[in-house]
């Protein structure tokens, strides 16, 4: 399946090392909306996309032995990507919430309000949850909720 890329490629693009393409593409595409960009079924990849923010998926033992060794930096442990979280700004998370509530998808964190200041008279707030991917990469998705002057 191809895609035409409807905006500039991003100049960072995560390739997260997965389990399973079809269990992946079954979380990102058909809970979370993003669409397959290109993809090679045959070697375990897809290239996926929404609204501008775009990740590579591949299985790990799909592939050169010699190619997936050159990655490796430990142990491939779930869940996968320990330490890093990746926020993912969306038009509306209640959407999102209410997908993966009938998916069954278990939420790890949130939903949740948060204000964080940005200067010292501004603070700008989102409102957010956490989730899990089906390898345990850890996603934050979250909605813009503006600016306000800084509460005292």
């Amino acid at each position: 399946m191809t895609a035409l890329r409807s905006h500039p490629r991003p100049a960072l693009v995560p390739e997260l090392n997965i389990t399973s393409l079809p269990a992946s593409l079954a979380f990102w595409r058909d809970l979370l909306g993003f669409r397959v960009l290109y993809d090679r079924p045959d070697q375990g990849f897809a290239a996926i996309e929404r609204d501008g923010v775009e990740f590579m998926l591949e299985e790990y033992d799909t592939g050169p032995a010699e190619r997936r060794d050159i990655w490796a930096t430990g142990a491939r442990e779930k869940p996968y990507g320990r330490g890093i979280n990746f926020e993912i700004m969306v038009k509306d998370v209640a959407v999102l919430l209410d997908t993966l509530g009938r998916a069954a998808w278990p939420i790890f964190f949130g939903p949740e309000e948060r204000w964080y200041k940005i200067s010292d008279t501004e603070e700008t707030g989102v409102h957010q949850f956490l989730v899990q991917d089906p390898d345990g990469y850890l996603l934050r998705l979250s909605q813009s909720l503006g600016r306000r002057p800084l509460a005292s």
